[in-house]
This record gives C-alpha cells, structure tokens and sequence, in this order.
C-alpha cells in the first residue's frame, strides 16, 4: 500500500494491507510529521471498507492524540458496520476512553 514516509524528526510511519481480511497493518509513529500518511490510509481504508475493517497496530510504538482522532472521526464517518483495532499501544485506548467513550464504531483488541 505506502512505502515507509520518513519524517523530518525521524518518525516513520509504515502501512500495508492485511492479506487475510480487509484492513491495513501499521508500524512505526502516528505523531505530526506522519499525520499526512495516517489520513490517507484512513481515507483508503474508509473507501474499501464493507462490514468490518482491520487496523492492527502492534508495531506501532506510539500515536498522539490527533492521530486517534483521526481513527475516530473515520469510524464515525462509515457508512455501516466497524473497525477493529488491533494491539494498539496503551494511550490509543486512553484516548478513546476520554474523548468517544460511546463510540460503537470502533471496538479495541489489546495487546
């Protein structure tokens, strides 16, 4: 799906598609320098999406506060159904807690 996109502090941010279901795999930081490449798979996610939608982000060693939004206001923008996350680092649940606590489109697998 995306190559690596280095970012000028030194995040990277990796995306590529899930070959056993529909969804994407990230590795690296979701932080401001990465952003760009976390919307766009977001919005290529949103595009694809059926029933349910796979993000698996065990890789990912952080995200910022922008970033779960941008997850957020994706699941909330569907059509239908849902997007499972997939091992996301601890402050992605924190987050989701705080600011969409009743937040059906989104449903979260811990690590």
């Amino acid at each position: 799906m995306r190559k690596p996109a280095p970012a000028h502090d030194g995040a990277v941010l990796e995306v590529s598609p899930l070959s056993d279901r529909a969804g994407i795999r990230v590795s690296g930081e979701i932080v401001v320098t990465t952003r760009p490449s976390w919307e766009d798979a977001l919005a290529e996610l949103a595009r694809r999406h059926a029933d349910v939608s796979y993000v698996e982000l065990s890789r990912v060693g952080f995200v910022d506060v922008a970033g779960v939004s941008a997850l957020a206001v994706t699941a909330m923008n569907l059509p239908g159904g849902r997007v499972v996350v997939e091992c996301p680092p601890p402050q992605l649940s924190r987050v989701l807690a705080l600011f969409w606590p009743a937040l059906s489109g989104i449903e979260v697998a811990p690590r």
